[in-house]
């Protein structure tokens, strides 16, 4: 972690600061519109309308868009939870200066039970903003938009060319769309990348998970006939088995260790895991069940070898229903890979802009990992070199992948400005690496 110095106060940048705080409104009402497309995945039907909504809000900001749409038969699998266009939307104005990515996904987790607001409706209460995808991460759509608007107005010049990266299918989806824009080659510059928290943080990496659909198939009869030998196979009774053997594995799994440095609050060092994540199955009291639908998560360090840990989930399966009538079927619907530590000349200016904006001190920041996921381990695969830098609205107490989901005006302000500050030139410009080059 590099030294951090005071901000050079420029009245230009001053000014379009003063404008994030009094147009904060403005990003408010833009958050309210995204909470209302239905982004949520799976399934992850609603991306076309939100990448139409997108286009919307950036072209008065001179951005031109162009959807990118990942081919069908890179995530179509049959059966499986994901279904409709993934649409992507890739946004830029090129002037001729470096080119700094700016990554959002744009899916969120489905609402869970226990919501007692409206997750679709941006919900006002004194300064929290509660939605669905308000923290993780359309809020930080907003403040980008809210920060860029200010540049316009003020006259701010940027050191960067932002390309806006408007990705799908980062929550559990096979084949992300950051994924197909770096193995497309369509990536530039250095990535900004928002799913990622309030905090003083650098990032030096973080955990793959993979998801397997499991599907466990027995033969469905009145179940008035379910006494009769060989009349039915009752599926939910015969996966029973299949449950308590991924059960007995969890503690198994939970007993290895990352050498991933932990955050400061972890008591301990960050583990893999496994969950069963969900379950679908049975139609009515009346019928024997021919057909029960589980969805088995595992989360893996980078230490760890995923063909290894997949088999060792499939054989505990496997041997569950060996010499039953059951059918089996095991689907991988999900995959991301680990991310490696991102980190490289463009890290010690990004904490100054955080700073600039949070408030933060330069003893406050910490470098660590996290056993949550990314897709960014497909973009270092495809080759893209430059680091990735990491922040973004998350909180412990926002509730993200949870029931009253929420961010609140003043991190919003505060990421605009983070944002703000990153890309004008006037900004700690001794710290760009560009004019070194």
């Amino acid at each position: 972690m590099a030294d951090q110095q005071p901000a050079v106060d420029h009245d230009t940048l001053a000014s379009a600061m003063a404008v994030i705080e009094r147009d904060v409104e403005s990003a408010v009402a833009d958050l309210s519109r995204m909470i209302a497309v239905d982004t949520s995945f799976p399934p992850g039907e609603g991306y076309g309308p939100f990448a139409d909504l997108m286009a919307e809000l950036l072209a008065p900001l001179g951005f031109a868009s162009d959807r990118v749409t990942v081919p069908r038969d890179l995530w179509y699998v049959a059966g499986g939870p994901a279904s409709g266009e993934r649409v992507n939307l890739v946004a830029t104005r090129g002037s001729g200066k470096p080119v700094c990515g700016l990554y959002y996904h744009v899916d969120t987790v489905p609402v869970a039970p226990g919501w007692t607001r409206n997750p679709l409706e941006l919900t006002i209460e004194d300064d929290n903003l509660y939605g669905l995808g308000a923290a993780d991460m359309k809020g930080t759509i907003a403040a980008t938009l809210l920060a860029l608007r200010a540049a316009k107005e003020c006259g701010v010049e940027l050191a960067y060319d932002p390309m806006l990266l408007l990705c799908t299918d980062e929550e559990g989806g096979l084949y992300p769309g950051i994924r197909y824009l770096a193995e497309q080659d369509m990536l530039k510059g250095h990535i900004l990348n928002f799913n990622g928290s309030a905090a003083p943080r650098v990032w030096a990496g973080c955990f793959g998970i993979f998801n397997l659909q499991v599907t466990i198939a027995g033969h469905a009869v009145h179940a008035g006939e379910g006494n009769r030998t060989g009349a039915g196979i009752n599926a939910i009774e015969g996966a029973l088995p299949v449950l308590n053997a991924i059960a007995a594995l969890k503690p198994e799994v939970a007993k290895r260790a990352s050498k991933l440095t932990p955050p400061p609050h972890a008591t301990g060092p960050l583990r893999p895991s496994l969950t069963i994540s969900a379950i679908n199955g049975g139609t009515a009291g009346g019928q024997v069940p021919a057909e029960i639908k589980i969805l088995v998560s595992r989360r893996y360090a980078p230490e760890e070898n995923y063909e290894e840990a997949r088999a060792e989930i499939e054989t505990a399966i496997r041997d569950c229903v060996a010499g039953t009538d059951l059918g089996l079927k095991i689907d991988l619907v999900g995959h991301l890979i680990p991310t490696d530590d991102p980190e490289g000349p463009h890290w010690p200016r990004w904490q100054r802009a955080l700073s600039e904006g949070f408030g933060y001190k330069p003893e406050d920041f910490h470098k660590w990992g996290a056993a949550s996921c990314s897709d960014f381990g497909y973009v270092q695969k495809a080759g893209f070199g430059p680091e990735v830098l990491l922040g973004g609205l998350g909180r412990p107490e926002s509730c993200i992948h949870s029931p009253e989901e929420h961010t609140t005006r003043q991190d919003i302000i505060a990421l605009a400005k983070s944002i703000l500050s990153y890309l004008a030139a006037d900004f700690a410009a001794d710290a760009i690496p560009e004019n070194r080059s």
